[in-house]
């Protein structure tokens, strides 16, 4: 039986090019750079057999002109997007084969016009190696010296359990299985979300519907370490929230041991992410104690989406059974949120 195994490259300042293979091949996902993708496949004697791209950012597709000319790899992103040369495009329901499995492309526009996610249902590696990073800047000095020497063997990253309680810690450390596998990219962040270059809140707010209804056990891989500064909007929105603190106080070890806070899972984001729970009465009384005039500005008709196109967009995704005027006012209500987030320091 093939034994899958899933590795974050660390890259740039803070981000992750995940890498999943067999022990033979491996798939990476959003190579911001080419040298440590390079440098990881040599040194644990792999070929590297396709590239899946989310979106067109430079820190998500810098090294993908180089790897291409060192491999010959293929490469699959998303239609609608500038991408480099030679990437085949891919739409929503399209699929990727990918080390025997089958990848399915989620369009999850918002943070850019064409954003996909790449997800593969009833399927996760056996294990997840989490490295020491050894990126410049990519975690402090005090981080470094206390994590395991490189070169040292990999140790297992211990993933948090699905949450369906305020406690999302109570169940982490058991043995992974078949959850599900999702490469979101920079839609959905652990405690957070991808701010809004391109699309509209009514297209983000669409989006992270699509990918908060996978399983809660889903693996969730994005591509950026951002999980302790997203903590800190959300205890501020929420500072007596019992999961939020347990959950800081995880991430704290792992960064301190030199670890990733990733992946998380759809259960953990569902209960305490709060661009997932922005529906919550609890949550918009909370944003209008910590930004009033925010809050209030997202539901001004001025702050709504800036065409009736862009709240559409959003509005044909959602259930036929759920009203325009609600989904309008949940429109207002993420844009809130997603603005005192934005100004958040």
């Amino acid at each position: 039986m093939t034994t899958h195994q899933l590795h974050p490259i660390p890259a740039l300042t803070d981000n992750y090019i995940w890498a999943l293979h067999d022990g033979a091949q491996a798939w990476v996902v959003d190579p911001g750079q080419a040298e440590p993708v390079l440098a990881w496949l040599a040194a644990q004697r792999l070929q590297l057999a396709g590239i899946l791209l989310t979106h067109h950012h430079g820190d998500h597709t810098g090294g993908v002109a180089a790897l291409r000319a060192a491999t010959a790899a293929p490469a699959w992103g998303p239609t609608g997007e500038p991408l480099p040369d030679g990437v085949q495009h891919v739409r929503g329901g399209e699929r990727v084969a990918l080390l025997g499995r089958s990848f399915e492309v989620i369009e999850v526009p918002g943070h850019t016009a064409g954003h996909i996610a790449w997800y593969c249902a009833g399927f996760a590696p056996a294990s997840i190696d989490g490295p020491v990073d050894s990126a410049p800047g990519f975690a402090s000095a005090s981080e470094l010296a206390s994590a395991p020497a490189p070169g040292s063997a990999p140790d297992l990253v211990s993933v948090p359990a699905a949450a369906s309680a305020p406690d999302p810690a109570s169940a982490r450390g058991q043995p992974l299985g078949p959850e599900g596998l999702l490469f979101c990219g920079d839609t959905l962040f652990s405690i957070g979300c991808g701010r809004l270059f391109e699309g509209s809140p009514a297209q983000m707010l669409a989006s992270l519907d699509r990918l908060a209804a996978l399983p809660d056990s889903t693996l969730v891989c994005c591509t950026h370490e951002y999980t302790l500064s997203n903590l800190r909007f959300a205890r501020a929105l929420e500072p007596e929230h019992p999961g939020l603190a347990d959950h800081q106080r995880w991430c704290e070890r792992q960064r301190q041991a030199g670890r990733p806070t990733l992946p998380s899972r759809i259960g953990l984001e569902r209960a305490l992410n709060p661009f997932l729970r922005s529906r919550e009465p609890a949550l918009r009384h909370a944003l209008q104690r910590l930004a009033p005039k925010l809050a209030l500005a997202g539901f001004d008709a001025d702050a709504a989406p800036a065409t009736p196109e862009a709240l559409q967009t959003g509005l044909a995704a959602k259930p036929v059974f759920e009203s325009a005027p609600r989904w309008t006012a949940d429109v207002h209500a993420f844009t809130a949120l997603r603005r005192c987030k934005d100004v958040f320091v």
